[in-house]
């Protein structure tokens, strides 16, 4: 969801939901803050639907972010605010968070991006157990925490998702949280490193296997050479940032451009569906194109969703 206010915000989720998607994704970047985003979109059953997330046909969505970064909030501040969020959800949210990136957390916001792995580890070892039991006991390097949480009668566990791309992350998101988060990433990465590592480490640990939702931008047209020319302008950035630009090496991919998912139907879907089968649980999808090829593209995920 890109809405710069909740009404718009609550807009896109309807039409997510009168449309058939299974899911609606804040990001939280410049825009409107993710959770609340999220919390409004769920309590007032987006723009005017009855409450809860269940549409007008009766089908429901799930909210989730994707993502909220950790330096910017102390883990008992984003445990109570997703308690808040999931209980305005009606129990269908889901909390992804991820660290940023040290030119957003230093640069534009001033604060230290120091040992972003341990700083990870140690949040999420205070933030689950918070969520999970309402209290927790913590004594790390960079976090103590001694808290206790009230939660809504009735309370049901999100499910959280750390964005992990490196080994060292996903050993994170598989041992101690529910899954990941990708962002341009590629099939093949995926499949190869992504997928093998994260569930190699929940398996370790007697975790369940872990969700992978994989968000990549993607347009069904019948020039792929222009839109993977227009992929290439649009999400440029994050062939500069170095952790998207790590995983965009590992799949041979020169740019965004190559790894956004281009094509006609029968190709994207059966791009989605090898996808589906070495392990990505979700698809976050990134529609761009013009707006024939974008309604193509809505079109497609939707029937896609279905087929499952």
């Amino acid at each position: 969801m890109s809405g710069s206010s909740t009404a718009q915000a609550c807009e896109e989720v309807q039409a997510a939901r009168e449309e058939g998607f299974a899911s609606a994704w804040f990001s939280n970047i410049f825009g409107l803050d993710a959770l609340t985003g999220a919390a409004v979109a769920g309590a007032t059953g987006a723009a005017g639907a009855p409450p809860g997330t269940e549409g007008e046909s009766g089908a429901a969505i799930e909210i989730g972010t994707f993502v909220v970064p950790i330096y910017t909030r102390h883990p008992l501040t984003m445990a109570q605010q997703a308690i808040a969020v999931q209980d305005a959800c009606r129990g269908r949210f889901t909390l992804g968070i991820g660290l940023s990136h040290q030119v957003v957390i230093e640069s534009m916001m001033g604060i230290e991006f120091v040992k972003p792995a341990l700083t990870m580890r140690e949040y999420v070892s205070v933030l689950m157990p918070l969520l999970k039991d309402g209290s927790v006991g913590f004594s790390g390097s960079i976090y103590n925490v001694n808290a206790m949480l009230e939660r809504p009668d009735g309370f049901s566990v999100p499910d959280v998702l750390v964005a992990a791309l490196g080994p060292v992350m996903l050993e994170i998101a598989g041992s101690l949280a529910d899954g990941t988060a990708t962002w341009m990433t590629g099939p093949k990465t995926l499949k190869d490193h992504i997928i093998p590592t994260i569930n190699s480490a929940a398996q370790k640990v007697g975790r369940r296997s872990p969700r992978i939702v994989a968000g990549l931008p993607i347009c069904v047209t019948a020039d792929v050479d222009s839109a993977r020319q227009k992929a290439g302008r649009i999400f440029s950035i994050y062939g500069s940032l170095p952790s998207y630009r790590a995983m965009l090496d590992r799949e041979g991919a020169e740019g965004p451009g190559q790894v956004a998912l281009v094509g006609g139907r029968e190709e994207l879907t059966d791009a989605l569906e090898q996808m589906a089968q070495s392990g990505v649980t979700d698809f976050v999808a990134a529609p761009f194109g013009n707006p024939d090829e974008t309604a193509e593209t809505r079109s497609l995920l939707v029937g896609f969703g279905k087929s499952k």
